[in-house]
């Protein structure tokens, strides 16, 4: 291991400091005494940066939820779901029968897969977030495989000529992952708005709260045109509730309950109670957007000084091109107490590495540049 207890216990002690300074920096400066402060919680031994997490969550309030929430434990959680299902429905600006909540979205991928690729095909473009996909394939749905661009963009020209009547889903993942990239706002509305009238489309939102675009549109607009779209969101990442397991679709009344009859398991209480505190609590999503955006900045200045290429990132996370095989890449950086992204051929020598806080990520680039400098 490149790094030592000891300095887990100096970082620890910076770390404090810092958070609680970016809790301030977020809020009038007559209102500086009352910022909340948020500790960040790092792991023992490896630095995890390959599971794009929020190590500033649970927030105090998440927390005192569920805390609240213990004695609730024996009781079957229907009545706080449906209030929680109410604050989603307000949030999205749909009724509640266009919500199903989930056991974080990656089951709702893996539901949406199964009720509408049994039997018939997935089309999709590689890389990407591969639940859905392989999850469907092990109920014998076919997916049909679409390369990225050249410029690592969904290519949707491409999909839209491959959908036929045996295609029962389009999957994109906008902000897609592992790129981190958008894409452009008329093109992707064009896309879902047409080819909804042959399939079923879902669009994977988890990394939307990141978007810097002002005003780039959610294909909850389509939704409630009553259009063939089923748009997941989360509260892994910028809630940092990603232990807690807790996410939502959003479709019209009648693919919602097809979606819902399919669900393995009832969200349990205490990510419910977690999930309604999360959405109310707005200093903590300020801040970790910031933070966010701090640790950006930290990595991908050290890839402008190491000269390595990168794509702009509207996510949590960013891929470079390392030009070096992934592997490797992986093998060396764990020597040195840092976990990085896994492969996402055909892309093997580019690397995906999730924001920490400050002080993980100046540890980080100190071993990238020892590794590839």
């Amino acid at each position: 291991m490149g790094i030592t207890r000891r300095d887990w216990i100096k970082t620890a002690s910076v770390s404090s400091g810092m958070a609680l300074l970016g809790g301030n920096a977020l809020l009038n400066p007559l209102q500086a005494a009352a910022a909340p402060v948020y500790t960040p919680r790092p792991l023992a031994g490896m630095i995890r940066l390959g599971s794009n997490e929020n190590p500033y969550g649970p927030s105090p309030k998440m927390r005192a939820a569920m805390q609240a929430a213990f004695d609730e434990g024996c009781r079957y959680p229907w009545v706080s779901n449906a209030s929680l299902v109410k604050l989603i429905a307000a949030k999205e600006g749909v009724p509640e029968d266009h919500i199903v909540t989930v056991a974080g979205s990656g089951e709702g991928l893996k539901v949406a897969g199964l009720t509408f690729g049994q039997g018939r095909e997935i089309i999709s473009c590689s890389p990407t977030f591969l639940t859905m996909m392989e999850y469907a394939s092990l109920w014998g749905t076919d997916i049909n495989w679409v390369p990225l661009t050249k410029d690592l963009d969904f290519n949707l020209e491409e999909i839209e000529k491959r959908v036929s009547y045996e295609t029962g889903l389009v999957f994109l993942c906008n902000p897609n992952n592992p790129t981190g990239k958008l894409l452009p706002a008329d093109q992707v509305l064009d896309f879902c708005e047409t080819v909804s009238k042959r399939t079923v489309v879902f669009s994977d939102e988890a990394y939307s709260d990141y978007i810097t675009e002002p005003n780039y549109p959610s294909m909850v607009q389509l939704v409630k045109k009553g259009m063939d779209v089923v748009v997941s969101r989360t509260l892994s990442k910028v809630y940092g509730l990603a232990g807690i397991r807790l996410g939502y679709l959003i479709a019209r009344p009648e693919l919602a309950a097809k979606l819902r009859q399919r669900v393995v398991a009832d969200t349990n209480i205490m990510a419910i109670e977690a999930g309604k505190a999360a959405l109310q609590d707005q200093d903590f999503y300020r801040f970790s957007l910031q933070k966010n955006n701090e640790a950006k900045a930290i990595l991908t200045q050290a890839l402008d000084e190491l000269k390595l290429p990168y794509l702009p990132s509207h996510a949590n996370f960013v891929f470079f091109q390392s030009g070096k095989d992934i592997t490797q890449l992986n093998a060396e950086m764990a020597k040195k107490g840092i976990g990085v992204g896994r492969p996402f051929p055909p892309l093997n020598d580019w690397c995906r590495i999730s924001t920490g806080t400050l002080e993980e990520m100046q540890l980080c680039v100190k071993a990238l540049k020892e590794v590839l400098g």
